[in-house]
């Protein structure tokens, strides 16, 4: 009997004991990515463009192949345009294109590295083909770089009519206001 009460009182205090296990600190890349990204923004803010570049390039390889990875190429991209690299600028922005290709703000950039590489005039003939719509995005942008505002309306009310629910025709709509301003 006396070993039953025994039995039942360790039971008892084994279950109603305050044993808690310890917490554990997970490591989150996409959160790390997301963070270096911040980071690098500030260095961007600070004109420390080389810190910037590194921490970029941490948040990309972080989180390589997500939309947030779009963003971080885009970040990289304008950081290279701004210290005048625009090479290294345009690996960036086509990635970023092709990781996530419904932001307006990258077809911009690209067109503008395309403006700076001097290849306004093969990309034109390039994206002339209509098999893609977006294609139709890079056409209208990159003959609004060159100059050739009435065309670039005429193409990208021509996407808009096509594409109206596109997340991206919203901004192609702005665009073209600003255009016409």
């Amino acid at each position: 009997m006396k070993k039953f009460f025994i039995l039942t009182f360790i039971f008892i205090s084994f279950f109603t004991s305050a044993y808690k296990k310890p917490d554990v600190y997970e490591i989150d890349a996409q959160k790390n990515a997301y963070t270096h990204n911040n980071m690098g923004l500030i260095y961007v803010n600070e004109k420390c463009y080389y810190a910037a570049i590194q921490e970029f390039k941490i948040a990309i390889s972080l989180n390589p192949n997500t939309q947030a990875t779009a963003v971080y190429y885009n970040n990289l991209g304008e950081v290279y345009l701004t210290i005048g690299y625009p090479e290294y600028a345009l690996d960036c922005f086509e990635r970023a294109i092709k990781q996530f290709s419904l932001n307006f703000k990258y077809y911009k950039n690209l067109a503008k590295t395309y403006k700076q590489l001097g290849t306004l005039d093969n990309k034109i003939q390039e994206y002339s083909n209509k098999t893609n719509p977006l294609n139709q995005v890079m056409l209208g942008v990159l003959y609004a770089e060159k100059g050739d505002k009435k065309r670039a309306i005429i193409i990208l009310d021509n996407f808009i009519m096509s594409e109206p629910d596109l997340i991206i025709t919203p901004a192609v709509k702005n665009y073209i206001r600003e255009l016409l301003k």
